[in-house]
């Protein structure tokens, strides 16, 4: 008996010994190299015939199942696009934010900025509204600028970047507009000088210098106002709205103005009106 139980017992040390410890690792780790591919390779399949949803789980399944692996952050990436594909801009943005904590030494990094641009570029609404996503697209495509200057990326960041100039300043015109409704004309002109200095290369320079000339004459700053309009007149000599800034230096406009009691202060704001 005790003969028969020594025997079972070196018969199963000697099947333990028979399977190295590393040949058992290197087959699991294969099958689970294949796994991934394979996984990537649906994701990819299910993107191509638009199911973005089930395309971007199999593409976060390859990344978990060998996140140390090259095809890691390519998977990353393509869970990303997917979603910003079909304007899943939210689901994209946290997956590239993600991604730049992950895999911060990759060199698809000028890509992984310019998509995240997109995303709010593209999320944007309205511009008169919510400021958000034009300045963190703005943000964005300004870092594809400095630290990526020479790729297609860069250009079209860069085209990009001067449309949002002017939703900005569009903001800042809209703003002021609303102070001179409100014969609030201090922060008018504060809005107004900011669009002078902020935004210089927008076209709405043009009407923030008439807008100038406008509030600083109401206010009986005429020097300033008649400042403004050479200013105006210089660049945009030829423009409706220069033309509609020598309308208040007329002397019929001007001694109407003079003529208009106080009390009628109302009927002064609707006459503005009709220069908005």
């Amino acid at each position: 008996m005790k003969f028969l139980f020594l025997i079972f017992l070196l018969f199963n040390l000697y099947n333990c010994s028979s399977k190295p410890e590393a040949t058992v690792s290197e087959i699991v780790g294969e099958d689970i190299e294949e796994q991934m591919i394979k996984a990537y390779r649906t994701g990819k399949k299910a993107l191509e015939q638009g199911d973005v949803l089930f395309a971007t789980k199999k593409f976060n399944e390859a990344e978990l199942l060998f996140p140390q692996s090259e095809w890691a952050p390519k998977a990353s990436l393509m869970a990303a696009y997917a979603y910003h594909s079909e304007a899943y801009y939210n689901d994209s943005i946290l997956e590239l934010k993600r991604y730049l904590k992950l895999y911060s030494k990759n060199k698809n990094l000028d890509y992984v900025y310019y998509l995240l641009a997109m995303n709010y570029y593209e999320s944007i609404v309205d511009e008169k509204k919510d400021l958000k996503p034009l300045e963190e697209a703005k943000r964005y495509f300004e870092i594809v600028i400095n630290d990526y200057p020479n790729t297609d990326y860069a250009f079209d960041a860069g085209y990009k970047i001067e449309i949002i100039q002017d939703y900005l300043a569009a903001k800042e015109i809209y703003i002021a507009r609303h102070y001179m409704k409100s014969q609030k004309w201090i922060p008018a002109i504060n809005r107004l000088k900011g669009v002078l200095e902020d935004y210089g290369t927008t076209i709405y320079v043009e009407e923030a210098l008439h807008r100038l000339v406008e509030t600083h004459y109401i206010i009986g700053l005429e020097d300033e106002a008649k400042r403004y309009a050479k200013l105006l007149g210089y660049n945009y000599q030829s423009g409706n709205w220069y033309k509609q800034s020598y309308v208040i230096f007329n002397d019929d406009y001007y001694k109407n103005k003079k003529k208009k009691p106080k009390k009628n202060k109302k009927k002064l704001i609707e006459k503005i009106k009709t220069f908005f």
